[in-house]
């Protein structure tokens, strides 16, 4: 479903991802973890060219995404994104921002929009909040309609930015529990995070990065929470860090 071969990204003279390769399976789940700065957040974000990367090919669902001659627009409408931050209309309705894409980007009729996007606003449990503003909702509840929003446009595949780091500790739990019932229903995931629990619970593979934007492991979950011994010492050091706690 997505294929990166030896991404690389300068800002100026500052290398951010170094010779990036993977390949995500279609119902995989990806985590993508490691230290701040290790380029997690870009690498995800070069899948559907919200950053330009200098070298190297990405592939999603066969679509060149490094090919200038192709229409980002149409292949970003098929990949879902959801940023730490929500990144939704404050002036619109839950409603309205669950529409206003599918009636602009795939031509969904209003009627035809609203139906999609109530469907997903219950799949996340929010139905309830369809005419309210985001302003009147909590970060949990906003960063679950941004996943609605998401899914109303039937991606192929859905990318989590640090979904959760924005949010108080008592709604993580809300926005997780969608994204583990996605992961369930075989939904292609690729997600940067540092909950470790989720990673535990729900992905197939990790990759871990770390400083300078390389990719030290990619492995299964299994290899890399329990085969501590045949991982890099940079990961064995996050992990000591992160699971002593």
């Amino acid at each position: 479903m997505i294929e990166l071969k030896n991404v690389s990204k300068w800002y100026g003279s500052f290398q951010v991802l170094t010779d990036c390769s993977t390949a995500i399976q279609k119902g995989e789940v990806v985590v993508v973890c490691g230290p701040s700065g290790s380029g997690k957040s870009t690498l995800i974000k070069t899948i559907n060219a919200l950053e330009p990367f200098q070298k190297g090919e990405i592939w999603v669902d066969g679509v060149a995404v490094h090919d200038p001659k192709t229409n980002l627009p149409k292949l970003r409408s098929r990949v879902g994104m959801v940023f730490q931050h929500f990144e939704l209309f404050p002036h619109l309705s839950v409603t309205e921002n669950l529409t206003i894409a599918q009636i602009k980007v795939l031509g969904r009729s209003a009627d035809e929009a609203k139906k999609r996007g109530l469907k997903m606003l219950d799949r996340v449990g929010l139905s309830a909040h369809k005419d309210k503003f985001p302003g009147q909702l909590s970060g949990g509840q906003q960063q679950r309609v941004a996943i609605a929003r998401a899914l109303s446009m039937d991606p192929i595949v859905m990318l989590f930015d640090e979904p959760t780091s924005a949010l108080d500790p008592e709604m993580v739990g809300e926005v997780l529990d969608v994204m583990v019932g996605l992961a369930n229903e075989g939904m292609t995931m690729m997600c940067v995070t540092h909950e470790m629990g989720f990673a535990r619970k729900v992905a197939h593979r990790v990759i871990f990065m770390d400083v300078g934007g390389k990719i030290l492991e990619d492995c299964t979950r299994e290899e890399f929470f329990n085969n501590l011994e045949a991982r890099q010492p940079r990961t064995k050091d996050f992990l000591n860090k992160i699971l002593s706690h």
